[in-house]
């Protein structure tokens, strides 16, 4: 099976997703301009889709409170650093940086709604990267 999305209720998913676009180069594959506002953000590939909505039949978890390690958006990064210093002025907050054995960075950031965010820059990268 292929992966398809990972969805998240959010307080405001079209300024989410105004944000990512602006900062992370992501497209909305699909958009809903009413009530849940649904949008599907689609990475630089088009291969993976983050959904994002403001359903309020659920709560919206307190994302800033969460431990990255219960997740995370991670984002392939060619210079974690510059990248970090580039969402930092987008309004994201650092959280951690974390240089790897192997040579890898992995900076834990959140962006501005509090919503874990990695940026990974790895010494051997995934096939396909």
């Amino acid at each position: 099976m292929k992966f398809e999305h990972f969805a998240l209720n959010v307080p405001d998913p079209r300024a989410l997703a105004a944000w990512y676009v602006r900062h992370a180069g992501w497209q909305i594959a699909r958009a809903q301009l009413e009530a849940p506002y649904k949008h599907f953000l689609a990475d630089e590939s088009g291969r993976v889709t983050l959904e994002i909505y403001h359903n309020p039949a659920a709560a919206v978890p307190d994302f800033a409170a969460a431990h990255p390690l219960c997740f995370h958006v991670a984002l392939y990064s060619l210079d974690a650093r510059a990248d970090c210093a580039r969402f930092l002025a987008a309004g994201a907050t650092h959280f951690l940086d974390e240089p790897q054995p192997d040579g890898s960075l992995l900076i834990m950031l959140r962006d501005p709604w509090g919503i874990p965010l990695q940026l990974c820059q790895r010494a051997q990268p995934f096939p396909g990267f």
